[in-house]
């Protein structure tokens, strides 16, 4: 899809849902579900757990698709945003429940398994949404363990070409840790990179 095209796709969407389009909602569940749940996994680390925030998430756009606000960013980082608020929330739930119930370990020890969670979810998110010559050079150098000057030679790009994606590609990554649990956006919705 074309990147002009990709902003009106997600206004046409926001509209039908407006409508109360079943059938948006199955497009649109066809097109994010498994980033959804994978998000939420990343998160909760339980597919039980995941499938609920899946249903919750989808729930929520359908009932408030005109909380979507196309000027924050696209339709696909509100749906990751949103993703990223219910599985944050309902590990602290559970979690909460777990501590209450005499579990092992404190309220911190929760508040920092949150937080790694988060991040990681928000990392996933970055990788897999980065435009894809980003992604391979950055897949090239640290799960293959190339060196700059043998990404370029296998992507067929120069030496600078190499390391300006590979720094783009870090540079992204690196904003995955920056920001704070409560309230955060995948990058692309509300604010700029």
């Amino acid at each position: 899809m074309a990147k002009d095209a990709q902003p009106r796709w997600d206004h046409k969407m926001q509209q039908r849902l407006s409508r109360g389009e079943a059938a948006a909602l199955g497009e649109l569940y066809d097109r994010l579900a498994s980033l959804v749940h994978s998000l939420a996994h990343r998160v909760l680390d339980d597919d039980e757990a995941a499938d609920q925030v899946t249903r919750e998430v989808f729930g929520h756009v359908w009932e408030h698709p005109d909380e979507y606000d196309p000027k924050q960013g696209s339709l696909r980082s509100w749906v990751a945003k949103l993703t990223n608020q219910h599985a944050v929330s309902r590990l602290r739930r559970t979690g909460a429940a777990a501590l209450a119930d005499g579990g092992t370990g404190t309220t911190e020890e929760l508040e920092q398994r949150v937080r790694r969670a988060a991040a990681e979810a928000r990392a996933d998110y970055i990788r897999t949404s980065m435009p894809a010559p980003l992604r391979r050079a950055l897949e090239l150098a640290y799960f293959e363990r190339r060196d700059y000057r043998q990404t370029a030679a296998h992507l067929g790009v120069t030496d600078d070409e190499a390391r300006r994606r590979l720094r783009l590609g870090l540079q992204l990554l690196s904003t995955a840790h920056t920001r704070p649990v409560e309230g955060s956006s995948p990058p692309g919705y509300g604010r700029s990179l």
